[in-house]
C-alpha cells in the first residue's frame, strides 16, 4: 500500500467518524490526488470537525485550488526560466 493510499484510507476513516458515507471520502481523496493535500483536508477535518458535508467540500475545492496555482506558478517559473536562457545564450 503506497503512501498516498494509507493517507485516503485515513481520510476517509475521518470522513466516517464524522457521521457521513466513505463514498463522500473516498470522492474527496480521489479530486484532492496528492499525498499532501490528502494530509492536510485530514488534519483538517480533524481540527475543525466542520458540521456539514458542503463546508468539508468547499475546503477541499479551496485545497484543490491552491494546489493548481502552485503547479501553475512552477511551470511559469520553468519556462521564464528556460525563456531567459535563450535571450541570454
Amino acid at each position: 500500500m503506497t503512501r498516498l493510499e494509507q493517507l485516503s484510507r485515513e481520510l476517509v476513516d475521518v470522513v466516517v467518524n464524522l457521521g457521513y458515507p466513505a463514498e463522500l471520502g473516498e470522492l474527496m481523496a480521489q479530486n484532492l490526488g496528492t499525498e499532501s493535500t490528502v494530509e492536510r483536508m485530514t488534519q483538517y477535518l480533524i481540527h475543525v470537525q466542520p458540521p456539514t458535508a458542503e463546508e468539508m467540500v468547499d475546503e477541499m475545492l479551496a485545497i484543490c485550488e491552491e494546489r493548481d496555482k502552485w503547479v501553475q506558478k512552477k511551470k511559469n517559473e520553468y519556462y521564464n526560466r528556460k525563456v531567459n536562457e535563450w535571450i541570454n545564450r
